[in-house]
């Protein structure tokens, strides 16, 4: 026991000077610290120094290889059509309600199946499990349920903070840390079914690139990676902004990746004041303000952001020419009240009790009215 904790000791002192492991390496100490072999001072010890000196591509992949072979419980969905998921790493400078999960809800209704892998809020006031428990999906059932959702609903999600879905450690690291590190990231691509196809928002535009290479090495076939900007370049989030520029890195189907900026012009819309895109306190208020834009009510900042962000989901899936007419799209569908439908066949489905679900579904979408 005392070797293995000088040695673990070792490659922290080396992650402290800088020095990047290779993907075998951080393999190897992501599965001690899964498994609890090491100490929780020595656990948190090398979370913060890998997140301080930043990532490097090897080293997300060699985390994600550890968490998937040995920590989560796997499902292969039979769709039609290619398998997708999207999320945000948290972390941001810029806190925003949750746009990824809604914009998931969009695609959704455009025909794409969604594989969402998320867990409750750590850096943020509310997760994407958080505001979906609060909107009526079972967000506690097992993968089985989530597989039966997205084939039938064509969305689920696998609650990654859940011993259903990854049975040794990550749940309880991650209901531990108040932080965020490249747990949020390596974690977040272990999604049990595996999706080829991704967009994904980072906390740093130094991430993009490393992200979108980790992503290639572990077999997506396509994929986005994006980090926002403030109006004004000095906030980030994890999503495409309404509001400055967005920096991103594309995988395409031939392995190459090509980077680039994006921004509301882009989408022929004009930049949004950031500050109509804050969360709620409360997370009651929060899910009747998602209701809202999802259900067409908000025609406002929170449409536009919604809409740009499910437009990557539309464009890497073949859905959209562009994401100029994925952004149109995803309007129309928002607009057309077909994404709060999805969300209600989604309630129904991943479910242990539909008939609460729904009636809870049912309960808030009546106070957007008021």
């Amino acid at each position: 026991m005392e070797d293995s904790m000088r040695a673990f000791g070792r490659k922290i002192d080396d992650l402290i000077g800088g020095k990047n492991l290779s993907r075998e390496e951080a393999r190897e100490m992501f599965r001690q610290v899964l498994l609890d072999e090491q100490s929780q001072t020595q656990q948190g010890a090398f979370l913060a120094a890998i997140t301080a000196k930043g990532a490097t591509p090897e080293e997300i992949a060699g985390g994600w290889e550890a968490i998937y072979d040995l920590d989560t419980a796997k499902v292969f969905p039979v769709v039609s059509g290619v398998l997708v998921d999207n999320c945000g790493t948290g972390m941001d400078t810029l806190q925003t309600f949750n746009i990824s999960t809604a914009a998931s809800i969009v695609a959704a209704a455009a025909g794409v199946s969604m594989a969402k892998h998320g867990a409750r809020a750590i850096t943020s006031q509310c997760g994407t499990v958080d505001i979906l428990e609060t909107l009526g999906v079972d967000v506690e059932c097992d993968v089985s349920t989530v597989q039966k959702s997205i084939e039938n609903a064509g969305i689920g999600i696998f609650n990654g903070m859940s011993s259903k879905v990854h049975p040794e450690g990550l749940g309880r690291i991650l209901s531990k840390v108040r932080f965020g590190t490249i747990l949020n990231i390596s974690a977040s691509l272990a999604n049990p079914a595996f999706p080829r196809y991704g967009v994904r928002g980072v906390y740093s535009k130094d991430m993009v690139v490393p992200i979108a290479e980790a992503m290639r090495q572990i077999g997506y076939l396509r994929a986005m990676v994006v980090h926002g900007l403030s109006n004004d370049g000095r906030k980030g989030m994890d999503e495409i902004s309404p509001s400055g520029r967005t920096i991103v890195a594309e995988l395409h189907h031939n392995g190459e990746i090509s980077t680039y900026e994006l921004t509301p012009r882009d989408f022929e819309i004009e930049p949004v004041d950031e500050r109509m895109l804050l969360p709620a306190r409360d997370r009651l208020d929060e899910a009747i303000g998602f209701l809202r834009v999802i259900g067409g009510k908000d025609r406002g900042a929170r449409e536009d952001v919604v809409s740009i962000n499910a437009a990557a989901i539309l464009y890497i899936t073949g859905k959209a020419e562009d994401l100029k007419e994925g952004f149109r799209i995803s309007r129309d569908i928002i607009r057309s009240g077909k994404a709060l439908a999805k969300l209600g066949d989604w309630v129904k489905e991943q479910n242990a009790d539909p008939r609460h679900g729904m009636e809870r579904l049912r309960y808030l979408i009546e106070k957007t009215e008021n």
